[in-house]
């Protein structure tokens, strides 16, 4: 035999295994017993161990792998249990104890069908999440998540693997999209809420990729070196606070090897960190391919997914083997189980099952729309371009295939909707079936002749240089759009906009003073054509109304409101790396033979001074920093007051001072912890303001964002002393600063 033939026939003798098991134990008692487990009055912790006392050693076993339930050219053959819904993966169940299968689908962005399994299928595309990052808003982080869960409970499922939470430590990271920004604070604080929206659905959501990932190139085989002080105080700390905010059911684990040991068996992050000084209660499952040996399962994995993925099915009869020879504990066994089955009960996917019904397609685009709206950046607006005044009688809109749509983001988090314009981007295996170019059918050609009715819009593809500047002499405004598609799976190589873009942008806005730049990228990108463009919007990836909201914050039917979650730099050499490590390494994908093939270190040096840290550290000047955005009115701030003892509080107002309605989003940062000058984000608040109205903020900052953390006392040590906090617009443009003392402090980790 192959090795897919062996491993085909080990899943499918396993799985036979396990359903006649299963039979068996329900013939032998063919009137059901009392389940007192059922009783949702019970704690989760109580059903979960009184379920697993009824359970065989084969049924425990069953809850700890899984498939992938879609038969694809690149993976072995094998039988598709009858019951899946058919999506990223599958655990079978216990169904004589009342134990559901887990259906499980990505992603964080909307219910993703990669395959087209569900022919059809109808599922809402929301915003990238750095879009929603740039909302700086809870609220629309768990709007968000809240109709993703509800439309992943109406398809059957039970399990959504979102809640992306690596930090951005690279502007050219392919997959920074789905993440949300570079500062632990914002990201944890917002991934929480998504998560707790999914989850009060009933579907089980995953935090991930956990942790240090956050490069794609070579994922497979980057090694992410950090010391542990830096890692607890910017990429763990991001995760700590979602978890601690969000409760997610699992805990998804990363490709990469964190200080030499790969992400799903590494011991330290996993069972001193998440399990030891976090006491998370939920299970670890490994990403799609990420487990290369057995002893994974005494490392803290709890879960091996899609098996197939993998060089061996670990999990199965590897597993099983070890678990007779006493290599691997049966108390293991007991606990990998019991954690799965807690979050099931936590979750309420047992109590609370998924039923199949139509999606509320109106209801999903509704929230889109409102992601979208929040998210957007407003860069620059030089001589008041923007909103388009209601006089203009002659748009010209270029470039971007904006008559079509907008484009998305690529890879396992890619959403489908029907009408979407599909690309190929190429190649086999998994490449091939997850890297297309989509651009979702809301197009800002039609949403902008809809807001200037008694406007001439025309159209240029921009394809032709000329044929766009002569449109852009025409016009009395011109609209021009930048695109820069990303995906899973790599990242590019540097900040430009690719096809020629940059250089269609300047040339446009060299025709025409009123050139207004949209960008719809998943990163920070340069703009060498800035001095010349009369204004910048920064729209993201914006979803499957995102050229409506697009359109909505152009002519100011929405005042924007985004906050950059990230920075942008004025220059790759600002970034710690300047090069990105194994760019030009080809090694094995998934699949491949991990033991032999080199590992690439990937130092980071920089520590926790991610993005606008290091920017501040290094006495850097940003093209636009952290935090930083424009509105269509004006907000002024009085009042600081600032109060210590345990912690700094932090309370002021906001007061609109322009002529229209608006939201502001005060940021607090510390600048100085007991005579040491740093800079961190310590607190934000989104305010809505009517004008002339005045709203008191009051904010509490986590001790931890005031500490540093001790490796020798094991904890996080806020030292004695003054603390300087500066109330700010955003990382580079402080408004007030005042200072308070706080007492000295050891906080458990």
């Amino acid at each position: 035999m192959t090795r897919s033939e062996k491993f085909a026939s080990s899943c499918l003798a396993i799985a036979l295994a396990l359903g006649a098991s299963a039979g068996a134990a329900l013939a032998a008692d063919s009137k059901p017993a009392a389940r007192p487990w059922m009783n949702a009055a019970l704690s989760p912790d109580a059903r979960a161990e009184l379920v697993l006392k009824q359970m065989s050693a084969a049924e425990k076993q069953s809850l700890v792998h899984g498939i992938y339930p879609i038969a694809v050219s690149f993976l072995p053959p094998k039988q598709i249990p009858a019951d899946a819904v058919g999506s990223a993966g599958y655990v079978p169940g216990v169904p004589h104890l009342g134990i559901p299968a887990l259906q499980e689908t990505d992603a964080s962005l909307g219910i993703a069908d990669p395959a087209n399994i569900r022919s059809n299928d109808v599922a809402t595309a929301l915003p990238s999440s750095l879009a929603t990052a740039a909302s700086f808003d809870a609220d629309i982080a768990y709007a968000g998540g809240a109709t993703i869960g509800k439309e992943a409970h109406s398809k059957g499922f039970n399990v959504l693997l979102a809640g992306g939470v690596n930090l951005a430590r690279d502007p050219r990271n392919g997959r920074n999209f789905e993440y949300l920004g570079e500062d632990p604070l914002l990201a944890g604080v917002l991934d929480g809420a998504h998560v707790r929206g999914i989850q009060d659905q009933h579907v089980i959501s995953t935090v991930k990729h956990y942790a240090v990932n956050d490069q794609e190139t070579n994922r497979n085989f980057i090694d992410s070196v950090i010391d542990e002080k830096s890692m607890r105080e910017s990429d763990l700390l991001a995760f700590q606070i979602a978890i601690e905010q969000g409760k997610p059911g699992s805990v998804m684990c990363s490709y990469n090897l964190i200080n030499g040991v790969w992400g799903c068996g590494n011991e330290f992050l996993l069972n001193k960190v998440l399990k030891g000084d976090w006491q998370y209660p939920g299970w670890v499952m490994s990403d799609w391919g990420a487990v290369h040996a057995l002893d994974y399962a005494t490392k803290g994995l709890d879960q091996q997914s899609a098996a197939e993925f993998d060089t061996k099915p670990f999990f199965a009869e590897p597993l099983t083997l070890a678990l007779k020879n006493g290599s691997v504990p049966a108390s293991r066994l007991d606990d990998m189980a019991r954690r799965v089955l807690r979050s099931m009960f936590a979750v309420g996917i047992v109590d609370h099952p998924p039923v199949k019904q139509p999606v509320d397609a109106a209801a999903g685009a509704a929230a889109a729309k409102k992601t979208a709206e929040a998210g957007i950046v407003l860069l620059k607006n030089s001589v008041d371009v923007l909103p388009i005044a209601k006089t203009a009688t002659k748009i010209a809109v270029i470039g971007g295939n904006a008559n079509v749509g907008v484009i998305s983001g690529g890879g396992s988090s890619q959403v489908i909707p029907a009408g979407s314009m599909e690309l190929p981007f190429g190649g086999g295996g998994i490449a091939g079936l997850l890297g297309k170019v989509v651009y979702h059918p809301s197009s800002p050609l039609e949403a902008i002749k809809k807001l200037a009715p008694n406007a001439a819009v025309k159209f240029s593809d921009g394809r032709y240089v000329s044929d766009a500047v002569r449109l852009a002499k025409w016009a009395d405004v011109v609209v021009v759009f930048g695109t820069k598609w990303q995906a899973e799976g790599g990242d590019v190589p540097d900040l430009t906009l690719p096809d020629g873009q940059d250089a269609l942008i300047d040339a446009v806005s060299s025709a025409n003073a009123k050139t207004v730049v949209v960008l719809e990228t998943g990163n920070p990108v340069a703009m060498p054509w800035i001095s010349k463009a009369a204004a910048v919007m920064e729209a993201w990836y914006p979803g499957a109304r995102g050229g409506e909201a697009i359109a909505d914050v152009l002519f100011g039917v929405v005042n924007p409101s985004g906050r950059l979650p990230i920075s942008f730099p004025a220059d790759i050499a600002q970034n710690p790396r300047p090069q990105i490590a194994g760019y030009d390494v080809e090694l094995p994908q998934m699949g491949g033979d991990f033991d032999k093939a080199k590992t690439i270190p990937v130092r980071y040096t920089e520590g926790a001074d991610i993005g606008y840290r290091w920017m501040a550290k290094k006495d850097l000047k940003p093209l636009f920093s952290f935090g930083y955005g424009l509105s269509y009115t004006m907000f002024a701030y009085s009042n600081l007051a600032v109060t210590g003892g345990d912690t700094v509080t932090v309370a002021f107002d906001v007061t609109n001072t322009g002529s229209q309605a608006g939201k502001d989003t005060p940021q607090v940062y510390l600048t100085n912890a007991a005579g040491e000058k740093t800079a961190r984000l310590i607190g934000f608040s989104k305010v809505d303001l009517k004008p002339g109205e005045t709203k008191h903020v009051a904010l509490t900052a986590d001790r931890r964002l005031l500490a540093d953390f001790d490796t020798a006392a094991h904890g996080w040590k806020v030292k004695g002393g003054t603390y300087t906090v500066t109330l700010a617009k955003s990382a580079t443009d402080p408004v007030v600063s005042s200072s308070a003392q706080v007492s000295a402090a050891v906080v458990k980790p």
